[in-house]
């Protein structure tokens, strides 16, 4: 086969070696072909003499023209081939395409997604994204910055040295616009090496370089509050700003002759953010929950307001009185600790056993107490605040743990039908007219008008006003009898204060009925000093 390709070779005219375009699979299928044509090209006379003029050149320094190389080595595609054929006998060109398409056409005329790799692709130029995740949080912009410096630098003037705690509270509030009683708290948080004095440069870097500027009023506190291992929020985090409120706040001033009250007032306002704010009921406050809750907002309330008591959320101090001595009317051994002989009496006599049963098989919440058998003061803080307010949001979910038997999720009419049972024997007893369950179960339907009416679900009785009104009617008699018969009162105060809840209106009216037995007894016995038992009893 060599031989017969040599002879092919010989008989072949060198011409032709400058067609313009060889098939590149001719060329792949047997690369010896390449080979023997460029040793052709290479033994043609004008390509001798083409390469001698190169070299000479070269040798004279004569720049190189590369016009000379390409007009010699290369022909138009246009051009006619040589002179092999007679002129005006050139056979035309062999369409490329027998269909004549325009596509063809156009595909032919394109450049070849197969050419050269040498040829210049136009790619779109990649602009460089910004930073947009920064660990430490997002640093604060240069105007922001310099404003913030400015202000340091006037609150710091003329202390070289630094500033003490006493002196600390203005920079808390007017420049990092926390409440004031976050003072304490942020300098020792500063002050890691407990010096006494925070310097303008260890706040500088803390606030500003530490990037809190620019964190939201949420975060700062969430950072200030935590301990640095832990990444959520516990009880004992919140005392040391309770404590600088007790010390400082005007309406509070009163309590500072009674510690003792001082630490129980500090422990109920925690449990009660707690109960609200902390949904999952871990006692791992997260930094969702405090955004998503209206704690801050009732911080700088608590902040602003001299009256204590017109902060309804969490500080009021009558609010914290009446739960305090709830429980104080009935732990009647004073070992604080009730049991299910001293609950049933709440209310007088309010509730019937079976739920007192299921709130005891810690169903709803697990006690801290770890009394068994008994409900410390923080189980019956959460207790009372889901007993007086059912339609709230946790007393709901409090309250349907309780009902829900077999923990399904779900309110059968059995289940329903097994607390009210007592509750009509109640009626009976008291010689109350009896109202039969299915009516009852119909009059709940209609009042909640659950996605199914054989059940209920927790996200029916959600955003429902009357939902606490169904626990009512299944377990608590004064309060279902004072629902059947609507009283005109209850509903004039709704009518004038929509904007309390079951919670503040029930406080409201047992602190005026606590605050008159008290001056009773104080007139009876004519001194003041009602209580001789323990330091622990209420005044």
């Amino acid at each position: 086969m060599d031989n017969d390709f040599n002879c092919d070779l010989a008989c072949f005219d060198a011409d032709l070696l400058q067609l313009s375009e060889i098939s590149s699979m001719s060329i792949k299928a047997n690369p010896l072909v390449a080979e023997r044509l460029f040793d052709e090209w290479l033994s043609l006379s004008d390509t001798v003499t083409m390469v001698k003029s190169l070299v000479n050149n070269a040798k004279g320094g004569v720049p190189m023209d590369a016009s000379v190389i390409s007009s010699s080595s290369s022909a138009s595609p246009s051009s006619p081939l040589p002179s092999k054929f007679p002129a005006g006998s050139t056979p035309p060109l062999s369409p490329r395409s027998a269909s004549g398409s325009p596509r063809a056409m156009k595909q032919r005329a394109g450049p070849s997604s197969l050419s050269s790799p040498l040829r210049i692709v136009n790619e779109p130029v990649k602009e460089p994204i910004p930073q947009f995740y920064f660990q430490n949080g997002c640093p604060a912009p240069n105007e922001l910055k310099e404003r913030c410096l400015f202000r340091i630098n006037q609150f710091f003037y003329g202390h070289t040295d630094g500033l003490q705690i006493n002196e600390f509270k203005p920079v808390t509030k007017e420049i990092c616009k926390l409440p004031s009683f976050f003072s304490t708290t942020l300098f020792k948080k500063i002050d890691v090496g407990s010096t006494g004095v925070v310097t303008r440069d260890a706040f500088v870097d803390y606030w500003v370089n530490g990037n809190m500027l620019t964190k939201d009023t949420a975060s700062q506190i969430f950072s200030i509050l935590k301990q640095p291992n832990l990444k959520y929020l516990t009880q004992e985090d919140f005392k040391p700003v309770l404590r600088e409120l007790l010390a400082t706040h005007p309406g509070l001033e009163f309590l500072q002759s009674t510690p003792e009250f001082q630490e129980r007032y500090a422990e109920t306002v925690v449990y009660r953010i707690f109960y609200y704010v902390n949904r999952l009921g871990n006692g791992h406050l997260t930094l969702r929950e405090l955004k998503r809750s209206d704690l801050i907002s009732a911080m700088q309330h608590a902040d602003e307001e001299e009256d204590i008591n017109k902060v309804l959320r969490y500080f009021s101090y009558e609010h914290f009185y009446v739960i305090y001595c709830k429980f104080w009317e009935l732990d009647t051994d004073h070992d604080f600790l009730i049991d299910k002989e001293n609950l049933i009496r709440y209310g007088n006599h309010a509730l019937t056993y079976r739920i007192v049963d299921r709130i005891f098989s810690q169903v709803a919440r697990k006690f801290t107490s770890k009394v068994e058998g008994k409900m410390g003061y923080e189980d019956f803080v959460y207790f009372i605040l889901s007993e007086e307010d059912k339609s709230s949001e946790p007393g709901l979910e409090y309250w349907f743990k309780c009902i829900d038997l077999d923990g399904n999720g779900i309110l059968s009419r059995n289940e329903m039908q097994f607390f009210y049972e007592e509750q009509l024997h109640r009626m009976e007893c008291m010689a109350q007219e009896p109202v039969l369950f299915e009516d009852i179960l119909c009059q709940i339907v209609d009042m909640i008008s659950p996605e199914n009416q054989s059940y209920f679900t927790i996200r029916d009785l959600k955003g429902n006003k009357l939902s606490g009104s169904v626990f009512n009617i299944l377990f608590n008699l004064n309060k279902f009898m004072a629902f059947e018969s609507r009283d005109p009162f209850l509903i004039r105060q709704e009518r004038e204060n929509p904007n309390l809840t079951e919670w503040d209106r029930f406080a409201h009216r047992e602190y005026i009925r606590l605050s008159m037995e008290e001056d009773a007894d104080d007139a009876s016995n004519g001194s003041a000093d009602v209580w001789d038992e323990s330091l622990d009893a209420p005044f």
